[in-house]
């Protein structure tokens, strides 16, 4: 389509940024990756992806050979400038938006009147407001919508990112998008960017009610989760199978219960929820309760298995995957990482990790006893089987060869 974005910059190249710059870059437009990580510009910058995804490196090859898409590590002049690093919590669990600030104040320096800044990275609200404040504090020439609302020289929206691992790519695409603009001409003018490449609906709102949404999206996934978590705990205790009561409490025309699992992990729904948590902790004691249920899972599967490791004189315990879902060598707060360094400390037993999904395993899995292993190998060796993620390797196992090992089965795909 056409368009008058002749140049648009995507600051961060990280899961969401990259994707995003060679998709809009795909669409033949000029577009410029900004990142800090040299190495990953370097990455770049020969066509390939510094992290798994499907569809990706196809459409990075394609993209930086025709010259619309290049990684540098400096910010450099264009006409938008979209905004997608990190926002993960601190101690406290309030947001730390010190990727956004760097980001935003080193835009700044190249920003233009009729320049159009978008922040997709998921943060708390008012955030969007902050980055004007931010802006103006860099460049004072510069009128900023927050205090010149019918005349401003930059516009700034919200625009959450809404992809999912593994299908990231298509759903760039395919998604709904929410806009908040800082004013409705905000809106409107971000809104003309996402039609470039955007084929479903899109959405326009106010910054503020868009930084919420993006929040209430995740913290609803979380208290869900949270109900099939305790459901499995409850289920522990009646000795019950907590998959076959789910399967038939779902046949209620009105229900439908999730899977539980071994606690939540990733980017999202295991760190969004605590920046409404944090910023109103009186109004949100469900979302605070859904938190510590699911962050409390992952203790109670390693009292499971360090139950049965005390069964064994020298046990060989089988970790089944550790990314935070199926199919993806995304490790970000990933329960199954977690409880696999947890147990890594017991150095009287033996772990073999089985991750298909990457190369080598991260320095924090480093010992005499830990190795990581093939499938195969895992099962002949191991005493126990503890399957931590449905990768789809897992599910072609049949478990009726490991039959004489203890399982421990953790997202019900043998159970």
């Amino acid at each position: 389509m056409k368009t008058d974005f002749k140049r648009i910059s995507v600051v961060g190249l990280g899961y969401i940024g990259l994707p995003t710059a060679a998709t809009i870059a795909a669409r033949n437009i000029d577009v410029i990756g900004v990142d800090i990580n040299q190495s990953a510009v370097e990455k770049i910058s020969q066509g390939e992806a510094h992290f798994s995804e499907p569809d990706l490196d196809i459409l990075l090859r394609s993209t930086v050979s025709t010259k619309k898409l290049r990684a540098v590590t400096q910010p450099e002049a264009a006409d938008a400038f979209l905004i997608a690093v990190p926002t993960p919590f601190i101690d406290d669990h309030a947001a730390d938006l010190s990727f956004v600030e760097k980001a935003v104040r080193s835009i700044a320096k190249v920003l233009e009147p009729g320049n159009l800044v978008i922040l997709e990275s998921t943060s708390p609200v008012g955030t969007t407001q902050l980055i004007c404040e931010w802006i103006a504090k860099e460049r004072p020439d510069l009128r900023l919508p927050y205090e010149h609302r019918d005349k401003p020289d930059i516009n700034v929206a919200y625009c959450p990112e809404r992809i999912l691992p593994g299908r990231m790519v298509w759903e760039l695409v395919q998604n709904d998008r929410i806009v908040g603009g800082m004013t409705e001409h905000c809106a409107k003018r971000a809104k003309s960017l996402y039609e470039i490449f955007v084929q479903g609906e899109i959405h326009l709102s106010n910054a503020h009610t868009a930084e919420l949404v993006k929040l209430i999206e995740n913290a609803y996934r979380d208290v869900n989760i949270a109900f099939a978590n305790e459901l499995s705990i409850l289920c522990d205790k009646l000795d019950l199978n907590v998959w076959d009561a789910i399967k038939l409490a779902n046949r209620h025309p009105r229900v439908n219960i999730l899977n539980p699992g071994p606690g939540v992990g990733g980017h999202c729904i295991a760190v969004d929820p605590w920046f409404l948590i944090h910023g109103s902790p009186d109004e949100t004691p469900l979302m605070k309760t859904a938190r510590q249920v699911n962050d409390g899972k992952p203790q109670i599967i390693i009292s499971t298995i360090e139950k049965q490791i005390d069964r064994f004189r020298e046990p060989v315990v089988a970790c089944l995957g550790l990314a935070y879902k199926p199919d993806v060598d995304d490790l970000r707060e990933s329960p199954a990482l977690q409880i696999t360094k947890t147990l890594m400390k017991n150095e009287t037993a033996e772990l073999l990790i089985v991750e298909p999904n990457i190369d080598e395993l991260p320095a924090s899995l480093t010992g005499d006893h830990v190795h990581k292993v093939d499938l195969d190998e895992a099962i002949e060796k191991a005493d126990i089987v503890l399957l931590l993620v449905a990768h789809k390797q897992f599910a072609a196992l049949d478990p009726r060869k490991i039959n004489e090992t203890v399982i421990i089965d953790t997202v019900g795909l043998w159970s």
